[in-house]
């Protein structure tokens, strides 16, 4: 088959989104369209739509049109942020000229009808041979209406190239003229931005070493106002845990694209003869509204093989009970009080390692202490499962104390750029795991831990950025990318040894969020930062890439340990109901009648567990922006629970309808509150409530586009509504 005489047009389709591919005279590929669905267009009609698609020549353009490629090339004559970037030490192979020599599945022909998959997997190979260089890209449509796009980099000459940069991109119309992106600190994670786009790129790069506090999560391009129940949205996301670079850019010659890929440091990627480089998976999220977006890549990662049920057990994290304070009297009540409450899994955080007083030493040292642990962690597991809890420990395998006996030993397996050691963050530096040995000791001692003792879930932290982050066995060479690939590879070999094993990603809280590290670990930290008040933010916009199961969201005490402000237990409570429950408390500080209520908040969870944890995602922002709702609606529209918050006081009296989402039209539910412990502070009911707070009956349409009056609460009170399916 001679490419030359091939023009070839891939259209994949899944769940209301088409992506049609299109290869013309062996040209690299480009996306010729991604949007809703385009049915099952024959040959001629896609040929046209190309056709249709082609500016015309002037103006001072080229003197050919102009194809983006999905690896845009300055050689097609693009003029933007290049998609290939690199050079060899003579200069050359600056501005290769890919086309395309093969493509997979081998029916996909040029002269034959088009190609129509629904969800499936295309291999494009190129290449430029006096560059020397090929390409290898896989694009992908998922099931869920999720695709998804990385290539794979390769020199085939003789002599080194240096790769600076591998992006991808993604066309998006002149229509979609705002942004909505995310940034944040520390204890404020994911915080959302708005802005209109403009003419010229907006770019965003993380140098963090990990995903970051910062991180765009999901970049989205819409039209103006677009909502978390409508608007045509645009999404961008790239799945990097280390530094990354996401933007958009619309240029003055009529062309707008998002892009992305790793952001690969000063000399970071050489490659010599037959070397490779693969960038991250780049996911695009195209969809009617944010909840549709999200429900997408929910429903891709529900589909992993490593995804956890929706059994996910209540948990307490003992940190802010004891601190670096191991005493085993202590520890032991507080697991007889967590057993008594309904605690599932009982997890023992910093301190019990080797010389681990405080957070200046002991990072590297994975054994217990003998000096606070004389017969090992033996004691408090035995007792813990013996209550019929889970257990979980805390570890952070990625760093090291300079005092520690590793860092004495090997204080080469420090990343450091050059002979002084990068600045310190928390009284620690990062651990070279990209060194096979220093990989290998960690593993084994973490496997070892696994062995003696009978943990079901690390609590992985990963507690600063990587700041001059090189080898010192290549003379400081970077080392970001490697140390991101091998961290996959640790948690990976311990849960194949340890099947049933589950890993939190915990970065000093949120900082380490993102759609690959999803497939290594199961559970995520959002932040540090537990006060309900700042986590009604957090929370919401980390679901826009994360499901619910994957979220760590505890119940603290009553006044906050990093805003001070102090929040009633109904609504901490409510708060943490929509994610994978639990308390990072001291349980022992608890009277009776407190104790008594949690229990009942355990008990709620554990009997919506099932619908919290498998359900949609429904999220609305009401008129008067005091009030939000949001809830979880059964996939079999049985049934639905919503939180109503109020965040502050309204210039106006709360007038109008809250409108319920998520339900069916045709069938008739019982709307009614859900109350637990002490009411929301400054409530007044509707009448609605009812007598006895049995609710209401109404339809799913009437729900849906009228609604109920919003009771009276004060601002950070919150109140939840269940919705059942009324029985004949």
């Amino acid at each position: 088959m001679d490419p030359d005489d091939e023009t070839r047009i891939i259209h994949l389709r899944s769940e209301g989104v088409s992506l049609v591919l299109y290869s013309a005279q062996a040209a690299a590929p480009s996306i010729l369209y991604w949007g809703s669905d385009l049915g099952q267009p024959d040959r001629s009609a896609l040929e046209a739509m190309a056709l249709a698609t082609l500016e015309p020549l002037g103006g001072n353009l080229p003197d050919n049109h102009l194809e983006v490629g999905i690896i845009p090339l300055e050689s097609s004559g693009w003029m933007g942020r290049p998609g290939l970037a690199g050079h060899r030490d003579d200069g050359s192979s600056w501005a290769p000229q890919l086309t395309t020599t093969s493509v997979e599945p081998p029916e996909i022909g040029g002269k034959g009808d088009v190609l129509t998959l629904g969800p499936g997997l295309v291999n494009f190979q190129m290449s430029d041979a006096v560059a020397g260089l090929r390409v290898d890209l896989a694009v992908e449509m998922l099931p869920s209406g999720l695709a998804r796009m990385r290539a794979n980099l390769t020199n085939t000459d003789e002599t080194a190239y240096h790769l600076e940069d591998l992006a991808l991109t993604a066309p998006t119309p002149l229509t979609a003229t705002e942004v909505l992106d995310f940034s944040g600190r520390w204890g404020r994670e994911r915080e959302p931005q708005r802005m209109p786009l403009n003419l010229g790129c907006w770019l965003r790069e993380g140098r963090h070493g990990r995903t970051g506090f910062d991180a765009p999560t999901m970049t989205f391009c819409g039209r103006p106002g677009f909502t978390f129940e409508s608007g045509e949205v645009w999404g961008l996301h790239v799945a990097a845990s280390a530094n990354h670079r996401t933007w958009v850019e619309r240029c003055p010659s009529g062309q707008q694209v998002m892009g992305g890929g790793e952001l690969l440091l000063p000399g970071e990627i050489t490659l010599d003869r037959m070397e490779s480089y693969q960038t991250p998976w780049i996911y695009l999220d195209h969809a009617d509204g944010l909840d549709q977006a999200a429900h997408r890549v929910h429903d891709w990662l529900r589909s992993t093989p490593n995804h956890p049920d929706a059994n996910r057990p209540v948990t307490l994290n003992v940190w802010e009970a004891v601190y670096f304070d191991h005493d085993l009297d202590k520890l032991l009540r507080l697991a007889d009080r967590a057993a008594e409450i309904g605690v599932e899994r009982y997890v023992l955080d910093d301190g019990w390692f080797l010389g681990r007083r405080d957070d200046t030493a002991g990072l590297g040292d994975w054994t217990p202490d003998p000096e606070v642990w004389p017969q090992g962690l033996h004691p408090l597991i035995d007792h813990v499962t013996g209550l019929g809890m889970q257990f979980g420990l805390w570890v952070e395998p990625e760093m090291i104390n300079a005092d520690s006996q590793l860092a004495r030993e090997h204080p080469d397996w420090i990343m450091s750029a050059g002979k002084t050691l990068p600045v310190e963050w928390r009284h620690q530096q990062v651990l070279n795991l990209s060194i096979p040995e220093a990989w290998e000791h960690v593993f084994t001692a973490l496997n070892k831990l696994l062995t003696d003792y009978e943990i079901s879930y690390f609590k992985w932290d990963e507690n600063r950025d990587l700041i001059a982050g090189g080898d010192q066995h290549r003379a400081g060479r970077a080392a970001v990318h490697e140390q991101m690939l091998a961290s996959y590879r640790l948690m990976d070999a311990l849960r194949a040894a340890h099947p049933g094993l589950e890993i939190e990603s915990c970065a000093s809280g949120g900082g380490r969020i993102d759609l690959e590290m999803a497939l290594h670990a199961q559970r995520f930290w959002l932040s540090d930062c537990i006060d309900p008040h700042e986590r009604q933010d957090i929370m919401r916009w980390s679901e826009q890439i994360l499901p619910p199961e994957m979220m760590g969201t505890h119940v603290a005490s009553a006044r906050s340990h990093t805003t001070g402000r102090t929040s009633s237990l109904p609504f901490r409570a409510i708060t943490a109901l929509w994610g994978h429950f639990g308390f990072e408390w001291d349980l022992l500080a608890l009277d009776d009648s407190e104790a008594a209520e949690l229990a009942q908040w355990v008990e709620l969870y554990k009997s919506r567990r099932p619908l919290l944890l498998t359900g949609r995602l429904v999220r609305r922002d009401l008129a008067d922006g005091s009030l939000r709702l949001h809830g979880i609606a059964a996939k079999d529209h049985k049934r639905a629970l919503y939180a109503l918050t109020c965040t502050r006081r309204s210039p106006i009296s709360p007038r109008g309808n809250i409108t319920i989402p998520g339900l069916d039209d045709e069938r008739t539910y019982v709307i009614r509150p859900l109350l637990i412990g002490d009411p929301p502070d400054g409530l007044i009911p509707p009448p609605w409530f009812g007598s006895n707070n049995q609710g209401v009956a109404m339809s799913g349409k009437l729900l849906r586009l009228h609604g109920v009056a919003a009771p009276l609460i004060y601002p950070d009170q919150a109140i939840l509504l269940e919705a059942e399916e009324q029985s004949n």
